[in-house]
């Protein structure tokens, strides 16, 4: 995880912070965050660079944790890269089960197409791999992850 010297952004880190201090993401439990509006640790970022194969040994163990969430609904990926296949999902030994592996259509972009399914309320977590956003562009996950009573996750690939 890197945090630019010149982001004028806090760290995005509640997400990971979970990791360390127990199995279950806080705020995540069915059904209690409806009055949370625009709640800033119901979004994180973790930045990655290097080599693709040592990003992937990054990212694995998150992404299992999160694939093993006591919660029943799904762990979604927006537009992951290419490079995260079936066998790839299989081989990190994620629960294949409760992942949706989603891309954006032609008339939809990631982004939309990632609040939408934080809205919904179907999955716990949504991963995606945005690149760069806007604070506009934060705000929009954060209010859709606030309705879903989701976490999102964007990934940065460098």
């Amino acid at each position: 995880m890197q945090q630019s010297a010149h982001s004028t952004q806090p760290a995005q880190l509640p997400l990971f912070e979970a990791f360390l201090a127990q199995p279950v993401l806080p705020g995540l439990k069915s059904r209690e965050l409806p009055h949370m509006a625009n709640r800033p640790e119901l979004f994180s970022e973790l930045s990655l660079r290097g080599a693709p194969g040592h990003c992937h040994s990054l990212l694995a163990p998150i992404l299992r944790e999160l694939s093993d969430v006591d919660d029943a609904r799904w762990l979604t990926l927006i537009a992951p890269p290419s490079s995260l296949t079936q066998a790839w999902l299989r081989h990190a030994g994620l629960n294949r089960e409760r992942i949706l592996l989603l891309q954006p259509g032609n008339s939809q972009s990631a982004l939309q197409l990632a609040c939408e399914a934080l809205r919904l309320g179907h999955s716990h977590t949504v991963v995606s791999w945005l690149g760069n956003i806007n604070a506009g562009n934060r705000q929009q996950l954060i209010h859709a992850a606030t309705c879903g009573n989701a976490q999102s996750l964007n990934i940065r690939l460098g």
